[in-house]
């Protein structure tokens, strides 16, 4: 018989834009790891919405909503969690306007490549890993 518990999932949308072949990644104050800009759900939002709204209060920009473009979802260990609970991101792509620039919980933005999955998430890294598979990252 089985006694391992059942793994639980935080569910979080992440936006994921690149620019020059490294993609935009963001690092909460008190944390050290780089992660997927994003977040989770409120009650009764879209994906789109609560995309949206994470992104605006993040980082300062407002997505163009007939932009928004899913890449897929990617699973990892939760950073700072116990071992059964895992991260699933739905990440999207999106064009947006306005200036990014840390906000709200972000103490730092950064151009990452693949180069630089030792300072990311592990579902940072997979999203990374698909990413330079894809060729669109270094």
């Amino acid at each position: 018989m089985n006694n391992r518990p059942a793994t639980k999932f935080i569910d979080k949308l992440g936006w994921v834009y690149i620019q020059d072949k490294k993609v935009l990644m963001a690092r909460s104050y008190n944390k050290t790891t780089f992660y997927i800009p994003g977040g989770k759900r409120e009650i009764g939002e879209s994906d789109r919405e609560a995309l949206t709204r994470e992104i605006k209060e993040e980082l300062s920009v407002d997505l163009i909503n007939d932009s928004i473009i899913s890449l897929g979802e990617f699973h990892g260990q939760a950073d700072g969690k116990p071992a059964d609970v895992m991260v699933k991101i739905h990440c999207f792509t999106a064009d947006f306007i306005g200036e990014v620039k840390a906000s709200a919980e972000i103490e730092e933005v950064s151009w990452l490549t693949h180069a630089d999955c030792h300072l990311c998430s592990e579902a940072a890294v997979k999203v990374l890993s698909e990413l330079k598979e894809r060729h669109l990252i270094d």
